[in-house]
């Protein structure tokens, strides 16, 4: 018996769907430059699958984001319903003590 197909929806859609990517050409471009990662791998096609559970990474706003997808979007909606689609894994990062830090007043 064969598995249920997994849905996916295009990088560049869904950046533009949850308002990663201010315009759809913006996701494209972003997709097409190299600077993506999906689970780790560098993504260099707009049309490249993302699937749920998939972890993005990529520059944004002079930081590196990191997110889950949570939700594939049917459609490009207010902030709090494209928010509900990917949960921000910066925020946990940020939250992290800085291990090098702790490192060197152990050794200290």
């Amino acid at each position: 018996m064969a598995d249920a197909p997994t849905e996916t929806m295009r990088l560049d859609l869904f950046l533009w769907y949850v308002r990663l990517a201010k315009t759809r050409s913006v996701a494209q471009d972003l997709a097409a430059a190299g600077h993506l990662r999906i689970d780790g791998r560098r993504i260099e096609r707009a049309h490249t699958p993302v699937r749920l559970g998939n972890v993005l990474t990529f520059a944004h706003g002079g930081r590196v984001r990191a997110v889950r997808v949570e939700a594939l979007p049917t459609r490009r909606g207010p902030a709090p319903e494209a928010q509900r689609c990917y949960t921000d894994l910066g925020s946990a990062l940020d939250a992290a003590p800085d291990l090098a830090n702790v490192s060197q007043q152990a050794a200290g």
